[in-house]
């Protein structure tokens, strides 16, 4: 009763790394509110999987294990959830924001009455006073995202309705074993009673599961370029400088929608979320929406005309001028002084 929830989506008993992400932030929040951390995993093979939970601090770890939920299928994951979490009466529960997670998570606040908060940055305890009602309420979810493009950050809470529901992309929190294990405690879910014949009308005959070419998340030297890059032509100079530098490329949401890069370059709120060693920024403004996924960087270089671009704001070195003229300077440079 009252304790936190995390879905442990997984592949053949393997969880997957934004649900162990949350099952850090899970074991804060539940130590801050004094309750205990659920895990609930639904799958094939996944024996052993409580022990992986509990160094993230799982204190109970509830398993459906049988075919009926692998691969995936969206209404036999929402039945079980829904009764389940009706069940045990959960206050928070956790989802990755994945493509199962966009997928089922909101079916389960639909169908539970509740709110779901998608894609958040931040999620802590915190106290909320309606200024309509004067109503005080007490260690609500704090739930953090951009809005409204980016330009604002808003604190989202659902007060009234349980459970709170949030969603969260992969690297945005960090993944880190709990100072403390958790027992780890199996509880068998009696999934049976929750699922309906209805909700195994799906079949799935056949599945392909496709190698993604460009994956920039674990990069450890990043340069990214912005719309301020002027064209997909100018954007090669982003290739340029990561090949001399030994770096993956990033791109900001404006540059991918402009057709300079592919989304899977794109770094953000709406993209991936990276913590390099060093980050350049070329011709990036840095609104929120980008910011969110990169701020976490041990060092910020950033190259822009404007001096007063956001981006300068968080950067540790900032150069002011043209990224088509500092950018050749640089690779030039570097591969005169590198050998």
């Amino acid at each position: 009763m009252n304790n936190i929830f995390v879905y442990i989506e997984n592949e053949g008993g393997k969880a997957a790394e934004v649900c162990l992400e949350l099952m850090t932030k899970g074991r804060e929040l539940a130590t801050t509110l004094g309750v205990k951390l659920e895990a609930v995993v639904l799958g094939e093979n996944l024996a052993g999987i409580e022990h992986e939970l509990a160094k993230y601090g799982a204190d109970t770890v509830w398993i459906a294990d049988d075919k009926v939920f692998a691969p995936f299928r969206t209404l036999p994951h929402t039945a079980v959830m829904c009764g389940l979490i009706e069940q045990e009466k959960p206050q928070i529960v956790l989802f990755g924001a994945t493509c199962n997670g966009r997928d089922f998570a909101p079916r389960v606040s639909s169908a539970l009455y509740s709110g779901l908060t998608a894609d958040c940055t931040q999620l802590v305890i915190g106290d909320h006073k309606d200024a309509k009602s004067g109503r005080e309420y007490k260690d609500l979810l704090y739930q953090i995202r951009p809005a409204f493009g980016g330009n604002i950050i808003a604190t989202i809470v659902n007060p009234d309705n349980r459970p709170q529901m949030a969603t969260v992309r992969e690297g945005v929190m960090r993944r880190e074993y709990a100072a403390k294990p958790g027992a780890g405690e199996v509880k068998k879910i009696q999934w049976q009673k929750f699922v309906k014949d209805a909700d195994l009308a799906v079949k799935i005959i056949d599945r392909e599961i496709a190698e993604s070419k460009i994956d920039i998340k674990g990069a450890g030297v990043i340069v990214a370029g912005g719309y301020g890059m002027g064209s997909k032509e100018n954007f090669d100079l982003v290739f340029e400088l990561a090949d001399v530098l030994g770096a993956e490329v990033g791109a900001s949401r404006a540059a991918v929608d402009a057709g300079f890069a592919d989304h899977a370059r794109q770094v953000g709120q709406t993209g991936v979320t990276v913590r390099p060693k060093l980050y350049i920024a070329c011709g990036i403004s840095g609104q929120i929406q980008h910011t969110a996924g990169m701020d976490g960087s041990a060092m910020v270089i950033s190259i822009n005309t404007d001096p007063e671009a956001p981006i300068n704001k968080i950067a540790d070195y900032a150069i002011t001028g043209d990224v088509n003229e500092v950018i050749p300077k640089m690779i030039k440079y570097y591969k005169q002084n590198s050998k």
